[in-house]
């Protein structure tokens, strides 16, 4: 059984790491980020017409955590998959100059918009509804948001009950995690 264990081991430590490749501006780049305008109101509309769900992710250069994520959670071939199939996502940069059209219509540039958002920590993942009513900013009209990097059971646990719209029933994502952990444990 040990050799085994060596042996697989071994093999897991050779496969390559297929993480996201650092773009310019110092973030990751992984292959399901969309490349918009950053208009919410049009990256929503596109995401809808694609049957996804729109998600914004706001990272900043040379974050750990967020290398953390790209590294070792989203190269996870169920996440990615998940991903590529069911989101839409758009990558803001915590001190980036890029202009950003909030679902409100206000444009700033990303470092001010995050600050408008509120938003202090990296990476953090902010998921939305299919549909924004008018004049509601974006963490107003997010149906969950997370700050930090998580392990991949609770990145693919996320993903699924926001796609599942979750947020619209009574067992809030905790308790959702914590049945899913369970059944898992059952099996």
């Amino acid at each position: 059984m040990n050799k085994l264990l060596a042996i697989v081991t071994a093999l897991f430590v050779a496969l390559p790491v297929y993480a996201a490749e650092l773009g310019d501006d110092g973030l990751h780049k992984a292959e399901w980020m969309r490349d918009t305008f950053k208009d919410l109101r049009e990256d929503l509309a596109e995401a809808n017409a694609e049957g996804k769900r729109l998600a914004v992710i706001v990272e900043q250069r040379g974050c750990i955590y967020c290398k953390q994520m790209h590294e070792e959670v989203f190269v996870d071939p169920a996440i990615d998959a998940y991903i590529k199939e069911n989101y839409f996502f758009v990558q803001i940069n915590m001190f980036g100059d890029v202009e950003v059209t909030d679902f409100d219509g206000e444009t700033l540039p990303e470092k001010d918009m995050v600050q408008k958002w509120g938003a202090m920590f990296t990476p953090l993942i902010i998921y939305f509804p299919e549909e924004v009513a008018e004049g509601v900013s974006a963490p107003r009209a997010a149906v969950a948001q997370v700050p930090g990097a998580f392990g991949r059971g609770t990145t693919l646990s996320m993903l699924t009950w926001v796609r599942e719209k979750g947020y619209e029933s009574e067992e809030p994502f905790q308790k959702y995690l914590a049945r899913k952990l369970a059944e898992q444990q059952s099996d």
